[in-house]
C-alpha cells in the first residue's frame, strides 16, 4: 500500500494512534462468522459479490473466502475507511477483492460524506453518511466532510461489464434505496440475493423511508427474511428495521 493512500485529514497524534488500531483490528479480527451457515448457501465458490459500503473490510474478507474462485467488488468512497480496508486486504494477501473509491446511488454525483468525530477525537468512520446532518447516534458531534464520487450500479455494471451477480451486501447508512434505484436494471437482469441494512431514521437522510424501501423491493418480487433463533430463515410479512435478507421470489429458500 502506497503512503500516498493514507488519509489526508490533518491527523492529531491521538488520531494516528486510533488509525493504527483500526488497521490492526481490521487485519487480525474476523466479524460476522455467525452468518457463515447462511452465506455458504448463497455464495458459491465462483460467485460475484458486491460489497457496498465496505468500511474496514470485515465482510470483504468473509466474502473473499466464501467466493474463493470468484470476485468481490468492494465500494468504499470514504478515504479513511478505504485505507483501512486496503491495509487489511494487503496484510491478509487477499487477491480476489477489487476496491472502488466511489459509492453507489441513483444518479452520478459528487456529494459530501460526513465523518463524525468522537469525543476522544478519533474518527467514528463507522457512522459516516451522506445526506442529512446529525442523527441521534451522532450526538451532535463535530465532523469532517469529504466530497466523494457516486455512480449508479447500472452504469457500473455496463462499463465493466458484469456478467453475473450473486449477492449484494449494502450497509451505507441510509443510502440503500438510492443505490437500489440506480441498480433497478441490474436487479432485474441478475436477480441477486440482497443483504441490506434498513433503518428508517437513516433512510430519512436521503428523503426515503423504511416503507418506501420495502415497497420498492416487494414490487420487484423480492421476499424479506431474517435469521431465527434456530438458525433458519424466517420470512417477514411487514416492514422491519435491521439487516434484512431479500431473496427473489422465484428462488427456492
Amino acid at each position: 500500500m502506497s503512503i500516498l493512500a493514507l488519509p489526508r485529514m490533518g491527523f492529531t497524534p491521538r488520531q494516528w494512534a486510533t488509525f493504527a488500531a483500526h488497521c490492526f483490528k481490521a487485519s487480525v479480527k474476523q466479524h460476522h462468522l455467525e452468518l457463515v451457515p447462511i452465506l455458504q448457501k448463497l455464495i458459491p465458490p465462483d460467485a460475484v459479490v458486491f460489497d457496498v459500503g465496505a468500511h474496514a473490510g470485515q465482510f470483504a474478507k468473509l466474502f473473499s473466502r466464501l467466493a474463493y474462485d470468484g470476485t468481490v467488488y468492494s465500494f468504499e468512497p470514504g478515504r479513511y475507511a478505504r485505507t483501512v480496508l486496503m491495509f487489511a486486504l494487503a496484510v491478509n494477501r487477499i487477491a480476489n477483492v477489487r476496491i472502488f473509491p466511489f459509492g453507489l446511488s441513483d444518479a452520478p454525483a459528487h456529494l459530501e460524506l460526513h465523518v463524525p468525530i468522537k469525543k476522544s477525537g478519533s474518527f467514528g468512520f463507522g457512522l459516516s453518511h451522506l445526506g442529512g446532518d446529525s442523527q441521534p447516534e451522532d450526538g451532535g458531534r463535530s465532523r469532517v466532510d469529504e466530497v466523494v464520487e457516486l455512480v449508479t450500479m447500472d452504469g457500473f455494471c455496463t462499463c465493466f461489464p458484469i456478467k453475473r451477480l450473486d449477492l449484494i451486501k449494502a450497509d451505507i447508512e441510509g443510502w440503500e434505496l438510492r443505490m437500489l434505484t440506480g441498480g433497478a436494471d441490474t436487479l432485474a437482469k441478475f436477480r441477486p440475493v440482497l443483504w441490506i441494512e434498513l433503518v428508517d431514521p437513516h433512510l430519512n437522510r436521503a428523503g426515503d423511508s423504511l416503507d418506501k424501501a420495502w415497497k420498492f423491493l416487494t414490487d420487484l418480487d423480492y421476499r424479506a427474511y431474517q435469521g431465527g433463533n434456530d438458525g433458519n430463515l424466517v420470512q417477514l410479512s411487514e416492514p422491519r428495521e435491521g439487516d434484512i435478507l431479500w431473496i427473489p421470489a422465484e428462488r427456492r429458500v
